[in-house]
């Protein structure tokens, strides 16, 4: 049994102009582009051990967010996997069907601060900030390098609350 903290996010081809030191009076000079195409990428992270499944997709709505939850169902199939998700209306379950191994658990609307993935996210876009990606497969590599370079230590780190840590254990270890 896991515990993870599900959630999406947006990147594309737009730059996000973020901070960046130079020499007192010089003013920094970055490269923009006014490009508005996107991917999205779909992660569930255990706050538990550091594990992770993402996805990357050009999308989202509830037929993406059925066929998300299958693989992440293949994904460790032996596991049963309780999995926090936000309020967004493409997670609606009342038509999706959710596989046996997955029990989806639903934070308050208008809480993100109490999921983890936003951490997550806002460590991949601080890397995001200032680049520029020439098209959709170099910003496709550069987010499949990104993530496939966190290791469950860092997600830990970035995803651990003794709140969710101390209950989990208490509940499912005691």
């Amino acid at each position: 049994m896991n515990l993870y903290f599900q959630d999406e996010s947006r990147f594309g081809l737009m730059t996000h102009i973020g901070r960046c030191l130079t020499a007192k009076g010089i003013k920094p000079v970055v490269s923009y582009q006014h490009k508005f195409k996107t991917t999205y990428l779909y992660g569930s992270y255990s706050p538990i051990n550091g594990d992770s499944f993402v996805w990357e997709i050009n999308g989202v709505d509830t037929a993406i967010f059925e066929s998300y939850l299958y693989h992440f169902s293949k994904y460790k199939p032996k596991e049963y996997k309780i999995v926090v998700i936000d309020n967004a209306g493409f997670h609606s379950t009342k038509n999706i069907k959710v596989p046996d191994n997955i029990f989806l658990l639903r934070i308050p609307p208008y809480t993100p601060e109490l999921n983890p993935c936003e951490q997550v996210w806002q460590y991949i876009k601080n890397r995001y900030k200032n680049k520029q990606f020439e098209n959709m497969e170099d910003l496709k590599k550069w987010l499949h390098k990104t993530v496939n370079q966190m290791s469950p230590n860092l997600i830990k780190s970035i995803t651990s609350n003794h709140h969710y840590l101390n209950n989990f254990n208490d509940v499912f270890y005691s």
